[in-house]
């Protein structure tokens, strides 16, 4: 496999500088791409250069994922507004023991393959290096004129004149040359990858090789994704889309791919799944067809939401979907934990009511009139549940006058009930 020729047809190069394809060409080639430990898992914004990182591997170079210990505890000016909050130690250890787990997903770290995929941390060669030291062996390789040149720092300082920017902030592009020449001269790694945002730091990296060492390395950026409507990628109401099923669910996870536009999931397709040029061609002719069925939506989650996850988180979310908009039985209902079900009935009208009516039982009918305003009177909730209009945790409600005791309760909480074929309330008792 191509390296350059995959990512091109994938659109997931941005520039690239003169003689990369030349350089992967000639030998097996170590690249890295650096990733900030300011959270101890990766979300969705990470994946594009994580699975830059995978094609590498498949086309048989090494990977090399730098956790950035020592500039997360500075912060990146390219693209932010404002300082970040710096972290300790401990913390980003932690964090960095969190990722690894996460990108062991997509890359083979433990095989004695000689392109195994290698994670380091810049704080393992920074936080002995005196400032003086620094100063003079990198620092006076590059002028203050070549480093105002970058558009990140050039940016900043125009969109902040008040404010301006802190020299710790300013030094950050040499800190990530640095990182780019330990790893060019311990590790003979000639490439550094990330998105087209880094352009600036990877260069100065570039350029720092070359004037220290009279070496070349070289540097390759994708695309900063958007939505087709221009929004962020990977931001939703709630925030983030986190790779961590404590921060977003599977099946909020799978939502989120199951849901983009038509032309996102044609782009998306590409990026974030390993699926070869023909079967996706295959796919988009297919979903031209029958956009309605949501065929490449379907496919992108699917893959995303395995690679990430499991197969078995998939089957669940695809079940947990089926819920809300299918004839799901009242058995799958039964098997949603808390979370899901909560996300599943996210934005559905809810009511709070006493688990105590549960204890002695309660009539359906008084339920869901007096105490839950699900209907606004007994008459209307007769003539529902006759026609078979009414069902409570996806059985069918016989009769309003039927007992509700506390075995009714889904995660010994919530009660869900359906009015007509749409209407959703979910009752939560407490």
């Amino acid at each position: 496999m191509n390296f350059i020729e995959e990512l091109q047809w994938r659109g997931m190069i941005h520039t690239m500088m003169p003689g990369t394809e030349e350089q992967l060409a000639k030998e097996m080639t170590s690249a890295y791409v650096g990733i900030d430990p300011t959270a101890d898992s990766l979300h969705i914004g990470h994946l594009v250069s994580v699975m830059m990182l995978k094609h590498f591997q498949r086309a048989g170079h090494k990977p090399i994922a730098l956790v950035g210990g020592a500039t997360g505890m500075i912060g990146d000016p390219s693209g932010k507004s404002a300082e970040r909050n710096l972290l300790d130690e401990a913390a980003l250890r932690h964090n960095q023991d969190a990722i690894q787990a996460q990108l062991e997903k997509f890359l083979d770290f433990t095989s004695d393959a000689p392109n195994a995929a290698e994670l380091v941390n810049n704080y393992d060669w920074m936080k002995d290096y005196s400032f003086l030291n620094f100063i003079r062996d990198i620092g006076k390789h590059l002028t203050v004129n070549y480093m105002m040149a970058k558009e990140s720092v050039k940016k900043r300082l125009a969109n902040d004149s008040n404010v301006g920017m802190s020299f710790t902030e300013f030094s950050y592009q040499l800190l990530q040359g640095f990182d780019f020449l330990h790893l060019y001269q311990e590790k003979n790694c000639k490439l550094q990858m990330g998105g087209s945002d880094q352009w600036g730091n990877i260069t100065t990296g570039t350029e720092l090789i070359r004037r220290k060492t009279g070496g070349e390395a070289f540097a390759l950026v994708c695309p900063l994704i958007t939505k087709a409507d221009g929004g962020k990628f990977g931001k939703t109401e709630s925030g983030n889309v986190w790779l961590d099923r404590r921060y977003t669910s599977p099946y909020k996870f799978y939502q989120f791919w199951l849901n983009v536009s038509d032309a996102d999931a044609e782009k998306y397709v590409k990026i974030f799944t390993s699926i070869g040029k023909e079967e996706i061609e295959s796919l988009v002719a297919e979903h031209t067809q029958v956009p309605h069925l949501r065929i490449l939506q379907k496919r992108l989650a699917q893959e995303v939401t395995v690679m990430v996850h499991s197969e078995e988180d998939y089957q669940a979310a695809v079940e947990a979907s089926g819920i809300l908009f299918g004839n799901a039985t009242s058995e799958a209902l039964k098997k949603l934990d808390e979370d899901t079900l909560l996300a599943v009935f996210d934005g559905v009208p809810q009511f709070s009511i006493s688990k105590s009516w549960f204890a002695s039982g309660i009539k359906a009918i008084d339920l869901l009139t007096e105490n839950a305003a699900v209907f606004p009177s007994k008459g209307e909730m007769r003539k529902l549940v006759q026609s078979g209009g009414v069902s409570i945790n996806k059985e069918k409600l016989e009769n309003q006058d039927e007992v509700l005791d506390s075995s009714k309760l889904l995660n010994d909480k919530y009660l869900l009930v359906q009015k007509g074929k749409k209407n959703y309330y979910l009752l939560t008792a407490e």
